[in-house]
């Protein structure tokens, strides 16, 4: 029986410490999860997972929990989200890509596992990881995603995990600090650049107003092409949109 074709997503994932607040994000991811029609399997491409020169698979054992940060409260180090792996979808997946990358034992990363407990608490929902190729340039990584498009129709909801605009290095230590201009021009431009039907060009972002702060380096960027080649030409909707620390945007983009 064919499933229902499921949407692509893409979700900002910011700081760690989300995955210990109750904030506006936080309750929209929660929100969105109970929303969304339920997956077979979860294809997740985060920004914390990058290889270069070649794309590789997780989902072949039981997942470990990466804490692939430091310096955050105790608290953090905690958690746990520990769902089955999909290895059914990730030999599937694996079909689609030349050449086809073995299955492995790898963990989920926090761009992962962060958002994904927002949208499966229950960590119930089969879970495999596709690496980001970070050298690759843009348009292959939005093809990348056309590629992987339909994985959809089997019942996988693909998610990217990243943030549209990341800068580290001028981020503000509050959290609710008011985006920065040039935060915010890029952050809208893409937005707009997704409704008109201008998707394609959004894989150079270099060429979009302040793409040089906002993108000061792509491997936040590029699991959301990944999910924008996956949404096809499908409308786009925005679970959330907002700032954080001045220069991260936590914008969610659904497709589908």
């Amino acid at each position: 029986m064919k499933a229902d074709k499921l949407p692509a997503l893409f979700i900002g994932h910011g700081s760690p410490m989300n995955a210990a607040l109750d904030n506006p994000f936080t309750r929209a991811m929660g929100a969105l999860g109970k929303a969304l029609p339920r997956p077979r399997a979860i294809l997740c491409v985060s920004a914390h997972w990058l290889t270069e020169g070649e794309l590789r698979l997780s989902g072949s054992a039981p997942f470990e929990t990466i804490y692939d940060f430091y310096g955050f409260p105790d608290e953090l180090y905690r958690i746990t989200y520990a769902p089955p792996p999909a290895g059914e979808a990730a030999r599937a997946t694996a079909a689609l890509l030349t050449p086809a990358p073995g299955i492995e034992g790898r963990g989920l990363d926090h761009g992962a596992w962060t958002v994904l407990r927002m949208l499966y608490p229950g960590a119930d929902v089969p879970v495999y990881q596709l690496s980001v190729d970070y050298p690759a340039p843009g348009k292959d990584h939005y093809e990348l995603g056309r590629r992987l498009s339909v994985l959809r129709e089997q019942g996988v909801l693909i998610v990217g995990s990243g943030n549209i605009v990341h800068n580290l290095g001028r981020m503000s230590p509050e959290q609710d600090a008011p985006p920065a201009q040039w935060n915010l021009d890029f952050d809208l431009k893409v937005k707009e650049y997704i409704d008109n039907g201008r998707r394609a060009d959004l894989a150079a972002y270099e060429k979009l107003p302040g793409g040089k702060l906002a993108v000061p380096t792509p491997d936040h960027y590029w699991p959301f092409l990944v999910a924008l080649g996956a949404g096809l030409e499908d409308k786009a909707s925005y679970p959330y949109e907002g700032y954080h620390h001045a220069t991260l945007s936590m914008r969610a983009v659904l497709l589908g």
